[in-house]
């Protein structure tokens, strides 16, 4: 007969409380599409075309900085809170780059006739200065959520992944962004620098201009900046490159 112990019963109670403490749908949280992409509809939320343009804009982003942004919609989180289930699967598909861990997580929940939507954005420790938890909250206050409640789940991901690619690029900070009022404010912050750009260098073609050339006028090249819109090659994601979350990123309801 095995003789019981104080050792034996604490043991088994902290295997008990583990057990208890891990939900009943810990194993359920999905795979990865396949073939690899950056965009996962497993709600079914966007249309091709929708899912299309999203794909090819972070397949770019993803080329040319290695900064990893992925969209990930389900119709349940399984038993876990938003911020837990977005954490576990960051975790498990290794968004970003190892050693940089330089990845975004925008999970978005559907809502039902039983459930709110939730939305939570997770970003890898390598992020989190430049998206502090603060900064992920207000994106999804003004660019996101706004737009769920009209219905429009494409543009409210669309318009985060604009600003979540303007801050990690280093376009404007957090602090900037925080400042700014209003939707879509980190565009109107682009454009404003854009706009004063043309200004000033349009004033020193007038005033130094005796060249014998005239008119064109001159266009920043930040506009045709690859990445942040529709155009550019479509060559395929290669895969998640096993980055970790720090558990830092915000969520929302609706």
């Amino acid at each position: 007969m095995t003789k019981f112990t104080p050792c034996k019963f604490w043991l088994g109670l902290c295997l008990l409380w583990m057990a208890l403490s891990v939900p009943f749908g810990a194993f359920s949280l999905p795979e990865p599409m396949s073939p690899p992409r950056l965009v996962n509809d497993f709600a079914g939320l966007l249309d091709d075309v929708q899912r299309q343009t999203l794909e090819q804009k972070l397949e770019n982003f993803d080329r040319e900085t290695s900064t990893q942004i992925a969209v990930v919609t389900v119709t349940d989180l399984e038993g876990y809170a938003p911020a837990d289930y977005a954490q576990r699967l960051h975790e498990k598909w290794g968004i970003g780059q190892k050693g940089k861990d330089n990845g975004i997580l925008i999970l978005v929940k559907s809502s039902t006739a039983d459930s709110r939507g939730e939305a939570f954005i997770s970003v890898g420790y390598g992020l989190e200065g430049v998206v502090p938890d603060i900064t992920a909250g207000r994106i999804l206050d003004v660019e996101m959520i706004p737009a769920f409640r009209e219905g429009d789940i494409y543009a409210g991901v669309d318009r985060s992944v604009d600003v979540l690619m303007q801050l990690t690029r280093g376009e404007f900070t957090a602090e900037e962004y925080n400042g700014a009022q209003g939707p879509g404010a980190g565009a109107l912050i682009l454009f404003i620098v854009l706009l004063f750009m043309m200004l000033f260098f349009s004033s020193g073609r007038r005033s130094g201009g005796n060249d014998g050339h005239s008119g064109g006028g001159w266009i920043p090249p930040m506009i045709f900046r690859g990445g942040s819109g529709g155009g550019g090659s479509f060559g395929g994601f290669g895969g998640f490159g096993g980055g970790s979350s720090g558990g830092g990123g915000a969520g929302r309801s609706w």
